[in-house]
């Protein structure tokens, strides 16, 4: 299946060599988790995942066609 992936500042190079373009194959019943494992992101580099807009945990199955965003944590003053 294949998702619209965006990766967020710090976890952005992640995307080199992968899915430069955003557009990410995965198998079909992929979960969250499994994107994060494919992509080599660092657990404790993965704060807030998005799909189609809507808060996701790692267990959420993806569709075709889904949209999926992750955050690393981020701070400010």
């Amino acid at each position: 299946m294949k998702l619209e992936l965006k990766l967020f500042a710090t976890l952005r190079p992640y995307l080199k060599g992968t899915c430069e373009d955003g557009a990410l194959e995965m198998p079909d019943e992929s979960t969250v988790a499994d994107v994060i494992d494919h992509l080599k992101l660092p657990e404790e580099q993965v704060r807030l995942v998005f799909v189609n807009g809507r808060h996701a945990g790692r267990d959420q199955v993806l569709r075709s066609g889904d949209r999926v965003g992750i955050f690393p944590p981020v701070g400010g003053g």
